[in-house]
């Protein structure tokens, strides 16, 4: 029999911000014994890459896993792939980050294995048919890619034992379609099971090949997957099997395979990654229906192969807090790239220019833009990563050369390239993103002197695994000496998850403007069941002023409580919010003063109703002794940490995040009562948690917490009312 090829590559990566904890636990149960296994095993030569951001991590906790890395390189055993250093979806960034971060891998492999890489890994396999002219200009000469990808170009699975040609105005890059079902079949079948599946490849394709590119966290990282893979001994009965049968089957390295052996041909591919990506990116309603179709069509190959979901770029629609720390990212890269461009630059100022480009190449690593079965977007210390990347890189950008002007100053422009204005308010400590059309809310608020994002919350929403919780009890598990696959696993991290799915009506932005009926009460508030009027809360401002660090705002409509709700009123209200930005030292202040006013003409005489403004924060751990809320009920001074939620009244609030250096301290208007003295007004804090799908199953994450600082308003016709709310921002500590 004609040997075949078996083409491995495996992946490794972990996420700028991940834990150091978490990144510990997988490198002993995948990382190691896997590279371990390997050595033993000469003859299987195959593909590794490991992202920058993880090398990045081995060097400083176990340089010697490179070391042994190096050493089994260096016999030839396994070729080491490149791609961008901090794992970035490249068709997301700029041209000019697309060829640095590939060019920092390059640089880094050749210094490190003494081997320059002739291949990269494309990070979630996200593919664009541009991408040629970005690989070619890079030096790449391959990449992996799904099977789908070849499939939904019309090439039928019979044609994907051997590579072929992508070609961009041409530019080429060879494409290597990795096999789903071998992704399937490694590690969790029975290893006779791969064999099998090869043994008949061989036939039909002698000489050809069958690739496989996956994730080395599937080897022991995985739920299940270290007991299934080590001490049941499947990675070594695996790699000893494939020894056995070398007398047909060569396991080889792609670039080795590549050399000796002729393309199949071009392949015009479409825009895709795999499977699963393109179904979590699809909207909730949409992703349902696919499945829904599907499960219609599951006996149907010759039809699934046809039926995709969407594409990668679909997530910026999907979750607006990802398109607003994407377009964050690409305005620091335009400012990093009109500081490079600079003449004359002194050797202080590069240095701080090739700094903010690093924070800013960090910034661009991509769990945190997308949500699938990982948590990605949905884990906060990830998201508050690249947020304080991008801080540390405009301030590293702003600290070169002379000083510049310590004037706060206010632009409007379309920042999340939505079709509608932004005011982008910016200071030494502070800048801010305030969006008009979403109830003159503040979608993004930096305290710069600690890089500290403080919104950085997350709407919660409803997603599709949502309806698996209540069969989340039962495990999906293996039988016969196999294990499940991570995408067919159904855990639950906690009881009762579903009673905490709650969907919030508005983005989780601060200073939203809450009109609500007197009746509520905070289980209202905690349940998101305030009624609130649409329209004031979430509808679109007119800028009327705006002068350095002032910002003025106003709108007028009938004030109407949810539409099921029977304390609706038909007066009509016109609302002005002015913000205030203040600098003092390392220090900031916002303020927001809100006035009411009503119709003179109406004839339903005065309304009476519970006026509030929303501030969201996220200081990250809710459970940890240095975050905590603190205030005072009366005389005595109390604290409480960032898991707790209830009602206090009391004239201020302080919240407090001693790890990352920050305190917020928001002041509520007072209001006058029937004897002339000021009362203050009540807080109402409830933490945001979202229930989630990650690797390890469904789990409730603090998202921040929503603090409301809110008052009773009576306003009869022709009245007004104002009021002023303040969050003062300060280091907790020197």
């Amino acid at each position: 029999m004609a040997k075949i090829h078996l083409i491995l590559i495996i992946h490794a990566h972990q996420p700028v911000g991940n834990f150091d904890s978490v990144i510990e636990d997988v490198y002993q149960h995948s990382y190691l014994p896997f590279l371990d296994h390997l050595s033993q095993h000469p003859s299987m030569r195959i593909g590794l890459h490991y992202s920058g951001c993880l090398l990045e991590w081995l060097e400083a906790h176990h340089p010697e896993f490179l070391e042994k890395l190096a050493l089994i390189s260096g016999r030839g055993q396994i070729e080491i792939l490149g791609g961008g250093f901090y794992e970035p979806i490249l068709i997301a960034i700029p041209p000019q980050d697309q060829q640095e971060q590939i060019r920092r891998m390059s640089d880094y492999i050749q210094k490190r294995f003494k081997r320059a890489p002739a291949g990269a890994w494309l990070a979630e396999r996200v593919w664009e048919p541009q991408l040629p002219a970005a690989l070619e200009a890079a030096k790449v000469d391959y990449t992996l890619l799904d099977d789908v990808h070849f499939t939904s170009a019309g090439i039928e699975a019979e044609d994907l034992f051997g590579y072929y040609i992508a070609e961009d105005r041409g530019a080429k890059a060879k494409v290597i379609p990795g096999l789903k079902s071998l992704r399937y079949l490694v590690p969790f079948r029975d290893v006779e099971e791969t064999i099998s599946f090869l043994r008949a490849a061989a036939e039909k394709h002698p000489g050809g090949m069958a690739a496989m590119g996956d994730d080395n966290e599937k080897f022991g990282a995985w739920p299940g997957t270290f007991d299934h893979c080590y001490r049941n001994g499947w990675v070594e009965r695996f790699f000893s099997t494939l020894e056995r049968n070398q007398d047909w089957l060569a396991v080889t390295p792609p670039g080795e395979y590549l050399r000796d052996h002729a393309p199949l041909g071009r392949a015009d591919l479409p825009t895709a990654s795999y499977t699963e990506l393109m179904e979590w990116v699809l909207p909730t309603p949409a992703r349902k229906q696919l499945h829904a179709v599907q499960e219609e069509f599951s006996a149907r190959p010759d039809v699934l192969r046809f039926l995709r979901g969407g594409i990668w770029r679909g997530f910026l629609s999907k979750y607006p807090e990802v398109n607003l720390l994407h377009k964050r990212m690409l305005d620091v890269s335009r400012k990093v790239g009109a500081a490079s461009r600079k003449p004359k630059l002194s050797a202080p100022a590069l240095r701080k220019i090739n700094d903010a480009h690093t924070h800013l190449l960090r910034a661009q690593c991509n769990d945190a833009y997308w949500h699938g079965v990982f948590g990605g977007l949905y884990s906060p210390h990830l998201r508050t990563e690249l947020w304080r990347d991008l801080i540390r890189a405009e301030i590293l950008l702003d600290a070169r050369g002379k000083a510049k002007s310590k004037n706060i100053t206010s632009e409007s422009h379309d920042f999340d390239l939505d079709g509608l204005d932004e005011m982008c308010t910016k200071g030494k400590n502070f800048a801010a993103i305030l969006k008009p059309s979403d109830g003159a809310t503040i979608a993004a608020l930096d305290f710069r002197p600690s890089a500290v994002a403080l919104i950085n919350s997350l709407q919660r929403r409803p997603e599709a695994y949502h309806a698996q919780l209540a069969e989340s009890a039962h495990s999906a598990g293996g039988a016969g000496g196999s294990v499940a696959s991570i995408h067919d696993i159904v855990r639950v991290k906690e009881a009762g998850l579903e009673q905490r799915l709650r969907y919030d009506r508005w983005p989780r932005n601060s200073f939203r403007l809450l009109l609500f009926p007197q009746s509520k009460s905070f289980a209202d508030y905690d349940a998101i069941k305030l009624d609130e009027s649409a329209a004031f809360a979430a509808g679109a401002f007119k800028v009327t002023d705006s002068t350095r660090g002032n910002v003025a705002l106003e709108m007028e409509s009938p004030l109407e409580w949810n539409a099921n709700s029977s304390a609706a009123s038909a007066i009509r209200i016109s609302a002005k919010k002015e913000f205030q930005f203040e600098e003092s030292g390392e220090e900031f202040a916002a303020n927001c003063a809100v006035t009411l006013r009503a119709a003179a003409n109406s004839n339903s005489g005065a309304v009476r109703m519970l006026a509030g403004v929303e501030i969201i924060l996220n200081f990250l751990a809710p459970n940890e002794p240095d975050r905590y809320f603190e205030f005072s009920r009366g005389v005595k001074p109390e604290r409480q940490r960032l898991a707790w939620g209830g009602e206090i009244s009391a004239p201020s609030l302080r919240v407090v995040d001693e790890w990352q250096n920050v305190a917020a301290v928001i002041n509520a208007p007072g209001i006058a009562n029937s004897a002339g003295s000021v009362a203050a007004a009540k807080f109402w804090i409830a933490p945001i948690d979202t229930v989630s799908e990650s690797e390890d199953g469904f789990e409730r994450v603090y998202q921040g917490s929503q603090i409301l600082a809110f008052c009773p308003v009576e306003l009869a016709p022709g009245g007004e009312w104002r009021g002023v709310w303040r969050l003062s921002v300060a280091k907790s500590h020197p």
